[in-house]
Parts: C-alpha cells; structure tokens; sequence
C-alpha cells in the first residue's frame, strides 16, 4: 500500500474532506470550477470522458503528498488519476 498524507510531512491518511475546485471541465456549456471536498473532486473527475480527465486541473486547499512524489496542491490531467488510486473505498464524499 502507498501511503499520502496532506502537508506536515507525517505519513498518514490524505484529508479527503479539505476543499478543493475541479476546473477546466465543461458545465452547461461554461468552464465554471466545482469547489466540492477533496473526494468529491476526484470522484466527478472519474467520471469524465477521456479528453475532459487529460484537460481537467484540481486545486487542493493544502498540498498532498504521495510517496515518492513532493507535496503538491494542484493536480493536471494524469495526476488527478494517481490521487485517485488512494481514493477511500466508499462512496459517502466529503
């Protein structure tokens, strides 16, 4: 298992209730940003189409780390997809 955690440098659980905006994805035919929690967020992005996933940007209220990989609070495209790898198991959102 590869363990995350949001700033602080601890490894731990990522916070997947901080805020967080999913932009650069279509709604209603206008590019309005969704600020949702973290999980909600990579959640919709799963449920995009390919070409919306690769164009899609998620800002985070604090940076997350992934093992092996620096903090970060802004996710592009295929990043979005390795922070959904750690996704809790259930559906309940944030």
């Amino acid at each position: 298992m590869v363990e995350a955690s949001w700033s602080g440098g601890e490894t731990g659980a990522i916070a997947w209730t901080m805020s967080a905006s999913l932009e650069d994805v279509p709604r209603g035919g206008e590019q309005v940003p969704e600020v949702t929690s973290l999980e909600r967020a990579v959640r919709a992005w799963r449920e995009l189409s390919p070409d919306q996933r690769a164009s899609a940007v998620l800002t985070a209220e604090r940076p997350v780390t992934l093992a092996d990989e620096p903090p970060v609070d802004r996710f592009v495209g295929d990043a979005i997809g390795r922070l959904a790898e750690h996704l809790p198991d259930n559906d309940a959102g944030g």
